[in-house]
């Protein structure tokens, strides 16, 4: 899409759709509200209202779009106007938008531009690869919207492009998730990767199974050695390590499909199980992002790949893995895989001396028992890392919520054969266990674990700019934590 950012107003921009999202304290300028009942429109907070003007003003259409009260406003709610504002184009089949403000927003007007642009190229995702009987609406595109300013124009159109190198990250991961698990293993993924290696000039490393039992990587192995689609590692570089600038490493789990191994999953929860991956989506649409922004930082992503299948071959319940790190696990559930492929990428991580980890995982059930599908679990290791995602998520709208990591979670994941075993052996706790599995792995770096299994994959968009399917959840979280690093 098109975006431009223009001075003027919307009373005399001609247009087939105009769009004004108003505060609940910005009284609508004269014209329009002569169009309207007084009691048609307040600007609450997500409230709508669409007016064909017939010649009273320059637009052929206006759209009401109420952001709630001045005092509340933010990125997230203006994201969500300008997502409705392009879902209501798409319907109308208007190929070009002009969105004006009411009133002078209290956000920095780099901000201001940074949301409408996300809303608007997230708001129009569909995943249609696989369709072949689109309706006219279904293939409609915007093409093009304009933002009409009355100051700041550049800082405007600065957010503006901002916004879209950020959603063409989110975009990307979406894609990825989305993709059927038979058109996505991990041999695929890294040749994706490499690809996008090679398109942004990052340097890519991928070790295939041969050179994985090289090296002593028994998590990732043994996890993909029921599947016939062999395991990989995928390292994408960013930047180089040198003084006063950070080293940040991003892990994302990339179990590209799980039906949970020889501890089988019932149907209904294997359904979805694409999405297993989404902490490897999140990485790489991260890193996509990275490289065009040309971030002054060092990031490596890491992503520990397998498929874990029933089969012949497949690791069992009670076998005992060597890890990278040397540390051995029994294995009491052949589902809880993630955290044993994560166990060889979080400390194949540590070679790089990080500033910080933050590894981002679809891990378990049990968050999403605990906090639904709004915000993403938080553990760490380092209280002021953890305060930092947890602003970075309160700006960009992927918000987190912390969790404990404490003893008594390490004490119920001791084993008496091996060093630890793969979960706490109870429900009880279970993504906290998971939480103090991953942190054993990670030495004495900064460690934020985010478990995304509520908030990576919906069946029911929860905001105007979701759909069915991938959120692509991490991608906004990781590049704002990564820009804070940079001001």
């Amino acid at each position: 899409m098109e975006l431009t950012a223009k001075l003027g107003t919307l009373l005399n921009e001609p247009g087939m759709l105009s769009v004004l999202l108003s505060t609940e304290e910005a009284p609508l300028p004269a014209e329009i509200a002569g169009l309207i009942e007084a009691s048609d429109f307040s600007g609450k907070a997500k409230q709508t209202r669409l007016i064909y003007p017939h010649g009273a003003l320059a637009a052929k259409r206006l759209l009401l779009i109420g952001l709630g009260k001045a005092a509340q406003l933010s990125s997230e709610s203006v994201r969500q106007a300008a997502a409705t504002a392009v879902r209501q184009a798409q319907e109308l089949r208007a190929g070009a938008l002009t969105i004006g403000m009411n009133g002078t927003p209290a956000l920095a007007p780099l901000l201001v531009g940074q949301a409408i642009a996300e809303g608007l190229e997230l708001g129009t995702y569909r995943y249609y690869r696989y369709r072949t009987n689109l309706t006219e609406e279904q293939r409609f595109v915007v093409e093009q919207a304009t933002l009409l300013v009355g100051a700041d124009r550049d800082q405007v159109e600065a957010g503006l492009a901002l916004g879209q190198t950020i959603a063409r990250g989110v975009v990307a991961a979406r894609d990825l998730v989305n993709t059927p698990g038979s058109a996505l293993s991990p041999a695929i993924l890294a040749e994706i990767a490499t690809a996008l290696a090679a398109r942004l000039n990052l340097r890519a490393t991928v070790f295939d199974q041969a050179q994985l039992r090289e090296q002593g990587f028994g998590g990732i192995l043994a996890v993909g050695q029921g599947s016939a689609n062999e395991p990989r590692l995928i390292v994408l570089e960013y930047g180089e390590a040198k003084e006063g600038q950070p080293t940040i490493c991003l892990v994302g789990k990339g179990i590209t499909f799980d039906s949970g191994g020889l501890s089988l999953k019932p149907a209904d929860s294997m359904v979805s199980m694409k999405s297993d991956m989404s902490g490897s989506a999140a990485v790489l649409g991260t890193m996509q992002v990275v490289a065009e922004l040309n971030l002054p930082l060092h990031v490596v992503g890491i992503v520990p790949s397998a498929e874990n299948m029933p089969s012949g071959t497949a690791y069992r319940p009670d076998d005992v893995i060597t890890t990278l790190s040397g540390k051995s696990v029994e294995v009491l559930n052949t589902d809880a895989e993630g955290r044993i492929v994560l166990a060889d990428g979080l400390y194949y991580a540590q070679r790089y001396q990080p500033d910080a980890i933050i590894e981002l995982s679809t891990l378990t059930g049990a968050i999403v028992v605990a906090l639904g599908t709004h915000v993403t679990g938080m553990m760490s290791t380092n209280q002021e890392l953890a305060d930092q995602v947890k602003h970075a998520g309160e700006i960009c709208g992927e918000r987190v919520w912390q969790m404990p990591l404490w003893e008594e979670y390490h004490e119920m994941i001791k084993s008496e054969i091996a060093d630890i075993r793969n979960t706490g052996g109870v429900r009880a706790g279970g993504a906290l266990t998971a939480g103090a599995f991953l942190a054993t792995f990670v030495g004495d770096y900064p460690f934020v674990h985010l478990d995304i299994a509520g908030t990576a994959f919906v069946e029911k968009p929860r905001k105007p700019y979701e759909t069915v399917g991938s959120t692509g959840v991490g991608v906004r979280l990781l590049t704002e934590l990564l820009r804070s690093y940079t001001q």
